[in-house]
């Protein structure tokens, strides 16, 4: 097992490798970037993106944008007309833009290597910091979502596989398919107006994860409190995360239920439990707990840019959302590569997993 552990560590070198050459490479021919971001803001539109340029020198960025002679008309940037090239070549080296591709892609790499993911364009902030910021958010939002979704749907998907066919199984499945059906942004929508003060009760909080005297509460206080605001988001997520997973547990256990061995268990006189607990659920289980690494790192993302953005919540969905839109390519970048390390990790994790429900399983013995 050790020597498979050191293999899949090994492996995610590469595939973290691959993962930012791609995105990189996209980047390079997507439209726009910062600094065109930025020109246009400085043509009128905005300027609170040019703060970080305006504390490192932006008096004379402004100077010579406005009393450059005769512009930058032949200027590579589009919208860039009338504003002088001294200018554009220091954003170009403020941004590394000055290197050619293929420089800026391995100092990202190696820096990424570090942990050191350098500052963010528009925020004038460590990019590590600005995550760390986020993320008790998300990682409320997503554990949450995926201990909830799985401690309900497993029993939930065992008893519907014992009881196949009979009305529980039916109304049930009606149930599940509906909630998979009404979109969690929708359903968010639904319990704000029903219990956060839109039409009807005003029992839980619509904003934020805690209160604004948090600090001042005692532990139990603050405990109550977190949970007090984070139910109502939770359930908008989980509402539509019970169904593949209860109904690949059902499918499991009756596929596992309809083998001869469990027939051979029921002949030799064991009880119903000890077929299904002892002998049908580590096998039932290895599909469901496969799909556990997708589960979990997708329960940071599906769904939680727009119940981050309903319930006022600031988290990595709305960050990685903004970042992309305005072009912060230190921020997006990051994100990607922590998650997708995450990825790994998690999934590693599940395959030893795999040896804990089933010691029968044995990664020693098959390719990687």
């Amino acid at each position: 097992m050790a020597a498979y552990i050191i293999r899949r560590l090994l492996l995610m070198i590469p595939t973290i490798f691959g993962i930012l050459l791609v995105s990189f490479a996209v980047v390079q021919f997507a439209p726009g970037g910062p600094i065109e971001r930025i020109i246009a803001q400085l043509q009128g539109t905005e300027v609170a993106a040019t703060a970080r340029i305006g504390g490192t020198g932006g008096g004379d960025f402004a100077q010579q944008m406005t009393g450059g002679g005769d512009g930058a008309l032949d200027s590579k940037y589009r919208g860039a007309q009338g504003l002088d090239p001294a200018f554009l070549r220091a954003l170009e080296v403020q941004f590394g833009f000055d290197k050619p591709a293929h420089e800026r892609f391995f100092l990202m790499v190696w820096n990424y290597a570090r942990f050191d993911f350098g500052t963010s364009y528009f925020r004038d902030t460590s990019v590590l910091s600005l995550i760390a910021e986020k993320l008790p958010v998300s990682i409320s939002l997503g554990l949450w979502t995926t201990l909830i979704t799985y401690l309900i749907s497993i029993p939930l998907g065992i008893r519907k596989a014992i009881r196949d066919g009979s009305r529980f199984d039916t109304w049930t499945s009606g149930a599940i398919i509906v909630g998979y059906a009404v979109p969690g942004f929708l359903f968010a929508v639904f319990l704000i107006v029903l219990f956060a003060g839109g039409s009807y009760f005003s029992i839980f909080p619509l904003r934020g994860l805690t209160s604004d005297n948090w600090e001042s509460l005692s532990l139990a206080g603050k405990v109550l409190d977190y949970l007090w605001h984070i139910i109502l988001p939770v359930t908008a997520m989980t509402i539509g995360a019970f169904a593949t997973t209860t109904l690949l547990t059902k499918n499991s256990f009756l596929d596992e239920i309809r083998k001869q061995y469990v027939m051979t268990a029921r002949a030799k006189g064991l009880s119903e439990n000890r077929v299904l607990y002892g002998h049908v659920f580590r096998n039932a289980m290895l599909i469901v707990v496969a799909g556990f690494p997708g589960a979990f790192v997708g329960a940071f993302f599906a769904g939680s840019l727009l119940i981050e953005t309903i319930f006022s919540l600031d988290g990595l969905g709305l960050l990685s959302y903004e970042s992309i839109v305005n072009r912060d390519y230190p921020v997006v970048f990051a994100t990607l590569y922590i998650f997708g390390l995450i990825g790994l990790v998690v999934a590693l994790i599940s395959d030893l997993t795999y040896t804990w429900i089933d010691p029968r399983i044995d990664f020693e013995t098959r390719e990687v």
